[in-house]
């Protein structure tokens, strides 16, 4: 008799269901693995609010766990493996990768969203088949939450590496959520001597404070605008790194830049965005993309979050299980606050959780734990 299990996807504006779906068997090149932690993405909260066709596999890709089966072909891995889920390899024929270009092989990116040896869902399940190459063991400095958030981690350093920092440069992060919070200090890293962090909720002001900004700003009003001209004595930041994923920060990005400066985006709107063409032409800013990652880049967020140079756990707001997942999403969509429990103080989401703003802490990364 086939063996099923349930595993949630997003399958509509609002719609959240728990659907069965075969048990997962390893293939030859691919493994099992015992999902411990899945976190929340953004992306997957966009395509809960705002609807439109999302992939189930896409659905739940910030997962760390322990292999349990292992494909005959496989010799990089075994059975009890701590592992966090990354992107494969870069194919080395596809014609990104003959021109040289291996950093936009298509394939590697595809992986992300149609993986030929895993399941036909995301880590929003108690296991998960997956290619191995996909694959890679977890750090053993890092914890079990710190493995489930190398990934958003690893798409922050990305996407700031290819911001073009210099030392000494001002820098402004729009949006602390997790790939700004991320961000900011990937941003120190790279030799930003100023970080301005545009944040209008109050909680993910304190903790970009306490993880290093020198600066946290609200965007009501001229404040932000003000804030900037005053640190940069009227020029604007060097470097924007647009992280709130709205459309109207699109164009504030450029606003807030200096002539020449470097925008980067990293937040992802998927509605349309009105900008200003011909500022953009004046200041001859460059503007650039970051999506996802490239896999190496894993291994080193892994070492520097490992050796504390940068911090993750603090981003960690919440854990639910499988009947609490709905309303965090509920809660994220909203963008409102829960009184959730304290990293490692157990499942749940608190009195606030789906409710909109409330009191606690506020909703920065919240973990589904298929256990709890």
């Amino acid at each position: 008799m086939l063996q099923t299990m349930q595993a949630a996807i997003v399958t509509g504006q609002g719609s959240l269901e728990w659907r069965t779906f075969p048990e997962p068997e390893p293939s030859p090149e691919g493994v099992v693995v015992d999902v411990r932690y899945c976190g929340i993405c953004g992306t997957d909260v966009h395509a809960y609010k705002n609807g439109g066709p999302y992939p189930a596999t896409l659905c739940g890709h910030e997962w760390t766990g322990v292999v349990s089966k292992v494909g005959g072909a496989v010799t990089t891995l075994a059975e009890g493996d701590r592992v966090v889920v990354a992107m494969a390899p870069a194919c080395g024929e596809c014609a990104a990768c003959r021109a040289g270009q291996a950093d936009w092989c298509s394939p590697m990116f595809a992986s992300l969203m149609a993986d030929p040896g895993g399941s036909a869902h995301g880590g929003y399940a108690a296991r998960i088949g997956v290619s191995a190459n996909r694959i890679m063991r977890a750090h053993p400095g890092l914890s079990d939450v710190e493995a489930a958030l190398v990934e958003p981690a690893t798409v922050a350093f990305h996407g700031v590496r290819r911001a073009g920092i210099r030392l000494g440069d001002t820098v402004v992060v729009q949006g602390a959520g997790p790939i700004g919070a991320l961000a900011l200090q990937w941003a120190r890293h790279q030799g930003a001597a100023t970080v301005i962090v545009v944040e209008p909720d109050q909680h993910r002001a304190a903790l970009a404070a306490r993880l290093g900004a020198d600066i946290v700003v609200s965007p009501a009003g001229d404040a932000a605008a003000d804030t900037v001209s005053e640190r940069t004595g009227g020029l604007g930041a060097d470097v924007v790194i647009e992280c709130a994923g709205v459309p109207a920060t699109v164009q504030q990005a450029v606003d807030r830049v200096r002539r020449g400066g470097q925008v980067m985006l990293i937040g992802l709107s998927d509605l349309p965005a009105t900008i200003h063409p011909g500022l953009w032409l004046a200041k001859e800013v460059t503007v650039r993309g970051s999506v996802a990652y490239l896999r190496p880049e894993f291994e080193w967020c892994m070492a520097m979050i490992a050796d504390g140079r940068v911090q993750a756990a603090p981003l960690h707001t919440s854990t639910v299980g499988p009947d609490r997942l709905r309303d965090a999403f509920e809660a994220l969509a909203a963008g409102g606050s829960t009184g959730a429990d304290s990293p490692g103080a157990g499942p749940g989401m608190g009195a606030g959780a789906g409710a909109g703003a409330g009191a606690g802490a506020a909703n920065t990364k919240i973990l589904f734990d298929p256990s709890a």
